[in-house]
């Protein structure tokens, strides 16, 4: 089974110009599914579906994470990278303090991760976007809650440095290498 190696960190930090890093170098990877959620919301005309509805939110979120947990066992190479993990959904739900049904404490709990990579917020490369309402100050607050919550759930976490797109995955490719 592939080792399941996630990519967090608060908003506009790197991880999906890292994953497609990866992706350029063979690596197999899985893109993060919430900018598919808000783009799927956003067609029935809900413009930002988490400040709506967060837990409605989260739940399509939630099951699409556990998803992608389990497709990722089918993977025929050592590792699999993952933009964003289960306990991202806690962390942003924390962030907004919405109350939210155990299931969700239960699936970070049952789907383990084998390894986490923390992006630091990076002031110079932060850009907000359509699906990216966060200002810098709450992209911030976002990334504690994320680190909490990884802790929380007993991750060692692993800081990835701010360096240029192909340094940062040759960090990670050496820290996830297979013996």
């Amino acid at each position: 089974m592939p080792k399941r190696i996630i990519l967090t960190g608060g908003p506009s930090t790197g991880k999906t110009s890292v994953i497609q890093q990866l992706k350029s170098l063979h690596y197999h990877c899985i893109d993060e599914v919430s900018r598919e959620v808000i783009q799927q919301a956003q067609k029935q005309g809900i413009d930002q579906l988490f400040l709506q509805d967060p837990l409605q939110f989260s739940s399509l979120l939630l099951e699409a994470r556990i998803q992608q947990f389990e497709d990722a066992r089918t993977v025929a190479a050592p590792q699999v990278y993952i933009d964003r993990g289960i306990p991202d959904t806690v962390a942003y739900m924390d962030y907004i303090k919405t109350a939210y049904h155990e299931r969700f404490a239960y699936a970070c709990q049952t789907y383990r991760y084998d390894q986490v990579f923390m992006f630091p917020i990076w002031e110079e490369i932060y850009t907000p976007d359509a699906e990216r309402y966060e200002n810098l100050e709450q992209a911030q607050y976002i990334q504690e809650h994320i680190e909490n919550t990884y802790a929380d759930y007993g991750y060692e976490v692993i800081t990835v440095p701010q360096d240029s797109i192909e340094a940062r995955a040759q960090f990670i490719i050496k820290q996830t290498a297979i013996d």
